[in-house]
């Protein structure tokens, strides 16, 4: 029988190992990323982050792992279930600690069960729930799945659904212009005409990648991000530690679009690459009129272009990026819930909250930017 147990920390493991499980297309499951968040402060128990990593091993070689976290609240998930823990706590139980399958601050859809093949994943599912379930906690919870996982997951996992905005190469464009090209007369005007803007304004922009930025790269992209932290009220949670170490172990997938004036930094996105998509994380700076989406979606956009990337992920919610060239796609996640009566009750709600998804995404999908109405 596989032998399964929580990983408390995960460079007790070597990267191999981990790595052996995935294929390396997405940076945030990589043993670097999710190990650099523990070593370097960005999680900590009292923000309800603890880490719990699900594996299982036969014969004493690591065959399947769920990246995870023993969780006391519900921040920095991005799948909203603030409703759940008050339904249970009316009913005077507790709903914490309840177990996260998941990257902690990141609504990347991405591989969650990493596993060598299909039957291994099915076992490394069931595993997880008994064992969820013989430690007391309420529920096991899997956000932002990739759809190769769905098939793992059995009809006792709970599925919620919500919408992100993605841009997509359906393989024609080479250049902004001939993605600009795509769009109707309306939206290709209004970003030009952002865009002149900020350029009159003597803006410009330096692109670097982790093994070409220097400390005072670093040190400014970590300001920026305080700054918007700081502005929405919000804790950081990412250290300066923590980026200088993707830097050093992510040289090439760390992706920073820095704008400048006066040859001084005002403003700033950072990025990760994987095989074939860049994904927009944080960003902060000065406040000028088309600064954010020149930072956050133009350069990025031009950036896959160039570097022949398909995708686009900016990060979670903004229907102010459809007007971009950023469309509606669908995003998943899976709820094992170890109370019977609340797990049949949940079932309906899910039900009602994915048809009400459906049906703002057929509503999205009236407003594309595009002449025919879909281009990805």
């Amino acid at each position: 029988m596989p032998d399964t147990r929580f990983l408390h920390r995960l460079a007790d493991l070597p990267a191999a190992d981990w790595d052996a499980l995935h294929d390396g297309c997405n940076p945030f499951v990589s043993h670097a990323f999710l190990s650099g968040l523990e070593e370097h402060g960005c999680l900590r128990a009292e923000w309800g982050w603890r880490p719990r990593h699900f594996t299982v091993w036969d014969d004493g070689q690591l065959v399947g792992a769920i990246p995870g976290y023993l969780k006391d609240n519900s921040h920095g998930e991005f799948v909203f279930d603030h409703a759940w823990a008050n339904a249970y706590a009316r009913h005077g139980l507790d709903y914490f600690p309840k177990w996260l399958g998941a990257v902690p601050y990141s609504p990347v859809t991405g591989p969650r069960l990493l596993a060598r093949d299909g039957a291994t994943a099915k076992t490394l599912v069931a595993a997880l729930r008994d064992e969820v379930g013989r430690m007391g906690w309420s529920s096991a919870h899997v956000n932002f799945h990739a759809a190769a996982d769905d098939s793992a997951f059995g009809t006792d996992w709970l599925l919620r659904e919500d919408i992100q905005f993605q841009w997509h190469n359906p393989g024609d464009w080479s250049d902004f212009t001939s993605f600009l090209a795509a769009m109707d007369h309306k939206h290709r005007k209004n970003i030009r005409q952002e865009r002149a803007k900020l350029a009159r304004s003597g803006v410009s922009y330096r692109i670097v990648h982790g093994d070409e930025a220097s400390a005072a790269d670093l040190q400014a992209m970590h300001g920026f991000y305080l700054q918007t932290f700081s502005e929405y009220g919000n804790s950081p949670a990412l250290t300066l530690p923590f980026l200088q170490h993707l830097a050093a172990t992510m040289p090439r997938q760390l992706v920073m679009f820095l704008a400048l004036h006066d040859e001084q930094p005002i403003a700033g996105a950072l990025c990760l690459r994987g095989a074939d998509t860049l994904y927009g994380r944080y960003w902060g700076g000065a406040t000028l009129p088309g600064l954010h989406f020149e930072t956050c979606y133009y350069q990025g956009i031009e950036y896959c272009l160039r570097e022949g990337l398909s995708r686009f992920e900016p990060g979670a919610q903004g229907e102010h990026k459809l007007a971009r060239g950023f469309l509606p796609q669908p995003v998943r996640s899976r709820h094992w819930i170890a109370e019977p009566a609340f797990a049949e009750a949940l079932a309906g709600w899910c039900e009602q909250e994915r048809q009400e998804v459906q049906r703002y995404a057929r509503v999205l999908a009236d407003h594309s930017p595009f002449k025919d109405g879909t281009a990805a």
